[in-house]
């Protein structure tokens, strides 16, 4: 995978996005509430940890021991560890959870303690996904290592013929790559790429993976396996069905904000996107299920993407009221701005956008119509 960071024009469409500023601000600034989370994220917080740690407790502590329910208790758990991806970690690690800087830091710590790296998180998402969005080359989640082809821009290959029906599988074990791997392969790629800046900072974010990923299996897998009076068997499919659970909720909301039919994936043009960094944003994103208050509290706000791109530093709570003027924004301004009346037509445009990609030829620079 090649990296390069093209830069984006100052100049093209920058009325729009200075517009879209002052009208977000305002709204703020008349509705006089903080930009941060609120009461409401306070107590999904508390409900998403509970969610997570109360099924592990009631397993390690002996109060449940039959297998059937252990393994039902850690599926649960899979769902608390997606939750609190979504609903806690994920506004910490971008600043918006609360206006207190110890406080994001620390509420990011969350994804450590579920086995990933809030370091090497925010290097991967905040700076090269939120900035290069469907780059090929450069956004890392669209990269998909060969085995899944996310870009019409990457090598097509014989077995992407089928990605449609196996990309599924490999959804499923993405928070178990994480604790497994990806974490130790990063931590060197982003020093190359110079996002770690010394080797001194390498060394030291190199041994806070080791020993984060000691603490994440010492809990997680290690002492169920000691205490829990069980098969040995029965903690080890459990624990991979909450990655799986997990691993699957994850990768299909962050998937179907980006890799859809209707998205761009622009190709840069010596080192530069003829294109505004907002409107950017607007053409590779989309949202859905806007009307699912439910769907939003769990995911956070996930569903309202393109604001949240545009608007990562504010809290997911004040998504759907800024999505109004994001939207009537763009029309006014001849942008498109993208929206799935539900989840399921964009994880099936999603599935189409798999297949399409499975069996149309690469696109290059020389390939793509002037």
């Amino acid at each position: 995978m090649k990296h390069t960071k093209p830069k984006f024009s100052r100049r093209k469409d920058r009325e729009f996005y200075n517009t879209l500023r002052t009208r977000v601000n305002q709204y703020f600034e008349t509705a006089d509430v903080s930009k941060f989370g609120n009461s409401g994220t306070v107590v999904k917080m508390i409900v998403l940890l509970l969610l997570y740690f109360v099924p592990y407790l009631l397993t390690v502590s002996g109060l449940i021991t039959a297998p059937g329910l252990v393994w039902a208790l850690w599926a649960v758990m899979g769902i608390g560890m997606a939750g609190i991806g979504m609903g806690i970690m994920h506004d910490a690690n971008h600043g918006s959870f609360s206006k207190n800087k110890k406080t994001n830091n620390f509420l990011g710590l969350t994804l450590n303690l579920l086995g990933g790296n809030a370091t090497l998180w925010k290097l991967q998402h905040n700076v090269l996904h939120h900035t290069y969005t469907n780059i090929d080359g450069v956004d890392e989640d669209i990269h998909g290592r060969g085995i899944l082809r996310f870009s019409p821009h990457q090598e097509l290959r014989a077995i992407h013929r089928f990605q449609h029906i196996y990309a599924w599988f490999f959804y499923s074990i993405l928070t178990l790559n994480w604790v497994l791997q990806s974490d130790y392969s990063r931590v060197f790629r982003y020093r190359k790429l110079g996002l770690i800046k010394s080797d001194a900072e390498l060394r030291k974010e190199f041994i806070s993976v080791v020993l984060w990923k000691i603490v994440y299996w010492g809990y997680a897998l290690v002492l169920p396996l000691l205490v829990v009076p069980v098969a040995p068997w029965v903690i080890v499919v459990s624990f991979l069905t909450m990655h799986l659970v997990a691993g699957f909720t994850l990768s299909i909301i962050f998937q179907t904000a980006h890799v859809m039919t209707t998205a761009d994936f622009p190709i840069p043009a010596e080192g530069s996107v003829d294109n505004n960094w907002a409107v950017h944003q607007l053409e590779t994103t989309s949202n859905y299920a806007p009307n699912s208050r439910v769907l939003a509290w769990f995911i956070g706000g996930l569903n309202y993407q393109i604001e949240h791109h545009l608007f990562a530093h504010v809290s997911h709570v004040h998504y759907p009221e800024i999505s109004k003027i994001v939207k009537h924004t763009a029309e006014e301004y001849g942008i498109p701005y993208r929206s799935y009346r539900t989840f399921w037509a964009a994880l099936r445009d999603h599935g189409r956008m798999l297949r399409q990609l499975g069996t149309t030829p690469r696109v290059t620079p020389s390939t793509v119509p002037t």
